[in-house]
């Protein structure tokens, strides 16, 4: 089982984490996993994307022209990587900045409202990605829940464990935003 993923979006939207964590959650699985990032000079604000690939199998190689998977958090990202979608694959957008949604029928396309979820109901958008996570997670199943609890725990940094509950909460939102078609 090989899936092929981007994750896409501006600088500090937590799109790289977002690849990291997933990458990490995987390896601890005992999967095969590569972590490909691109972004340009600017970081905060210009565009950001990586690629993950996970498998039970070596992965001959990081770069993907076509994906299985891709998030995408900005209008830009989704008119990059809509139509680079492999036929019946998945596609979650951000809703609520995104204003016209994906085109394409032959594709699994969830609108998710992650950054006015994350404003709104959890006062820190910062946590958005992690809505975002929620939502694949429960769509593409492609870790368990558990795997990113502690690749979480794992890759954020001390001092900002307290932040633990607020990241696992907006996973769990994330996983009741959307319905595994």
């Amino acid at each position: 089982m090989l899936k092929e993923m981007v994750f896409a979006g501006f600088g500090g939207q937590g799109v790289l984490s977002l690849g990291t964590l997933l990458a990490y959650g995987a390896m601890k699985e005992g999967k095969e996993v590569s972590w490909f990032p691109s972004y340009g000079p600017e970081m905060r604000g210009g565009t950001a994307n990586c690629m993950v690939n996970i498998s039970d199998e070596k992965i001959s190689s990081p770069i993907d022209t076509e994906f299985d998977i891709a998030v995408v958090f900005n209008k830009p990202s989704l008119e990059k990587f809509e139509p680079r979608v492999k036929k019946d694959g998945i596609l979650i957008w951000e809703s609520s900045t995104i204003d016209k949604g994906p085109t394409r029928k032959d594709i699994r396309a969830y609108a998710v409202p992650a950054i006015k979820i994350a404003s709104e109901k959890l006062e820190n958008t910062k946590v958005m990605n992690m809505i975002a996570m929620g939502a694949l997670v429960k769509v593409s199943q492609i870790i368990k829940t558990e795997s990113v609890h502690t690749a979480l725990k794992e890759t954020l940094p001390q001092r900002y464990h307290h932040l633990l509950p607020l990241n696992k909460k907006a996973l769990k939102m994330g996983m009741d935003l959307v319905e595994k078609k």
